[in-house]
């Protein structure tokens, strides 16, 4: 199994349902967040358009997280996803400042925080908080392993990509861009 999100661009209105479900689902403490929506202008005057994304952790599969983590916390689940180890978690910010992403923030509590992809919620058969709650159902979450799947279908058109493929992360969250 390899557990991917793909977001598709058409459909995010940028609403933040998907923050504000994180936020309750995780208890995320006020002012910090596991995602966020982001506004890309793309284009020349006067032909523009706007791009509604939103982000998070890509739990990627060559995560420098994982292999800056000191102290094993920011560790593979084996399913696509990357978790933090709240108890093996000294704070020290390496995984942090590893992040191309810019995905993790520091919990008041003392631990490095992230998007989990609600594994809590997928291990139970239930979608993420985010993926519940879109309203356009610009958020998906499968398998993409398993070529009949939503995810795989979205991953498979000509207008999906990850971000910063340069970084050599090999993110399992993926875009489709408007066509």
């Amino acid at each position: 199994m390899r557990r991917v999100m793909v977001i598709d661009e058409s459909r995010c209105v940028g609403c933040e349902a998907c923050v504000l479900a994180c936020k309750n689902e995780n208890n995320v403490p006020a002012g910090f967040y596991r995602d966020w929506v982001t506004q890309e202008l793309r284009g020349s005057y006067p032909n523009l358009s706007l791009s509604l994304r939103s982000e998070r952790c890509n739990h990627c599969e060559a995560a420098p997280c994982v292999t800056n983590c000191p102290t094993g916390a920011s560790y593979y689940r084996g399913d696509g996803t990357v978790q933090i180890d709240r108890d093996l978690c000294t704070g020290c910010r390496a995984c942090m400042a590893a992040c191309p992403y810019d995905a993790r923030y520091l919990h008041p509590e003392g631990y490095v925080d992230k998007c989990t992809l609600c594994v809590h919620r997928l291990d139970r058969g239930l979608p993420t908080a985010c993926e519940a709650v879109c309203p356009t159902k610009a958020i998906a979450v499968g398998d993409l392993d398993d070529p009949r799947s939503e995810v795989a279908v979205r991953v498979g058109r000509s207008s999906a990509y990850v971000l910063a493929p340069e970084a050599g992360t090999q993110p399992n969250l993926w875009y489709v861009r408007k066509e």
